[in-house]
């Protein structure tokens, strides 16, 4: 997710505590912006996951099994 539209949720959500709060259409950009950056937190660790290994007393790796 690009850090814009990281800053614009940080403004939205100042906005929000502020005593004129936030427009139906600030409430809707808030939404999907929130949406947008947790299916990129989501995919951020899935890839971390994917990627981790599991090193046995033996010495060898082995994948870490995935749980849908």
């Amino acid at each position: 997710m690009e850090q814009a539209k990281i800053d614009r949720i940080n403004v939205l959500a100042q906005k929000a505590k502020s005593p004129e709060g936030l427009t139906p259409e600030e409430l809707s950009e808030r939404d999907a912006l929130r949406q947008e950056y947790i299916a990129a937190v989501k995919a951020s660790l899935t890839a971390q996951l994917d990627s981790t290994y599991i090193m046995e007393r033996d010495g060898t790796k082995r994948k870490l099994p995935r749980r849908d």
